[in-house]
């Protein structure tokens, strides 16, 4: 049998070129592949992005987040029986065979839940996305900390910098730019959490996996390469939407009380360092 992959990227007036490469860096296989484009775009110019017959448009201008929106193509994906799915940013391109490598890791490790690559900028600098799960301090008390000597001190620590990313590691908090996901473990442990609008969605759904038993794993042995622009830290709107995120999930999950939070990181901690 097959196996089905499935993927999806959420459109919000996106540079066209841009997403034009992370849509064929998805297409780029001879896997059995399909992809969701779901665009929350108040009008539906980017509709006629590709034509191809494994892409699947739907435009949602409600746009009801970042998590609610890739929740409706895994919904979709369910209905084609895929085996595993993939959330891609629309900033986010890569080169043919990075998701071959991905699935047969996948299928010889049945335990993971979700994996991402080594992630780099366009210039080949990495990005510190490995991450222990945050405390308010990590996702509010940091943005606003003037000691960047402190800062950089946390930094090394709760994004893994002294691992040196050239291993492969069950990390606790991955970015959400490149979720690769067992499609039965998101059937056993939910969807994104719809109560997150933007920011945030991928701890709580990490986090979740966790508790389900499944690793989080970070894969260093193939990269893709991700724009990335820090937009909370260049709007008060995003600003706003981010901390409104980080309220909703450390009073869901504990603010400064989080006791599995802290056996978590103390466990990854450990063999990180053993």
């Amino acid at each position: 049998m097959k196996i089905v992959i499935t993927g999806s990227i959420v459109l919000y007036q996106n540079d066209e070129h841009i997403l034009r490469d992370a849509i064929d860096s998805f297409l780029d296989t001879d896997l059995n592949v399909l992809l969701y484009l779901i665009d929350n775009s108040p009008t539906d110019s980017l509709r006629k992005i590709i034509d191809d017959e494994r892409v699947l448009y739907k435009h949602n201008p409600s746009n009801p987040g970042f998590g609610a929106a890739h929740n409706i193509a895994i919904k979709l994906a369910e209905q084609h029986n895929a085996q595993y799915h993939l959330v891609l940013n629309p900033d986010v391109y890569y080169e043919q065979g990075a998701l071959e490598e991905l699935t047969q890791y996948m299928e010889d490790n049945l335990d993971i839940g979700n994996i991402m690559p080594k992630v780099l900028y366009p210039n080949n600098d990495i990005q510190y996305l490995c991450k222990l799960l945050p405390t308010p301090y990590d996702w509010i008390g940091r943005r606003f900390n003037p000691f960047k000597d402190m800062v950089e001190k946390r930094n090394d620590l709760f994004e893994l910098r002294f691992t040196g990313y050239n291993k492969v590691m069950d990390v606790p908090y991955l970015s959400g730019c490149f979720m690769y996901l067992r499609m039965s473990a998101i059937n056993d442990v939910g969807l994104f959490d719809e109560g997150i609008f933007m920011y945030g969605e991928e701890t709580d759904l990490c986090r979740r996996l966790i508790d389900g038993g499944y690793r989080t794993v970070f894969y260093p042995k193939v990269h893709i390469y991700h724009h990335f622009e820090k937009g909370s830290h260049k709007s008060w709107r995003l600003t706003k939407i981010g901390m409104q995120s980080a309220i909703y999930y450390f009073n869901k999950w504990g603010w400064f009380f989080d006791k599995k939070r802290r056996l978590i990181n103390k466990s990854i901690l450990q063999k990180l360092k053993s």
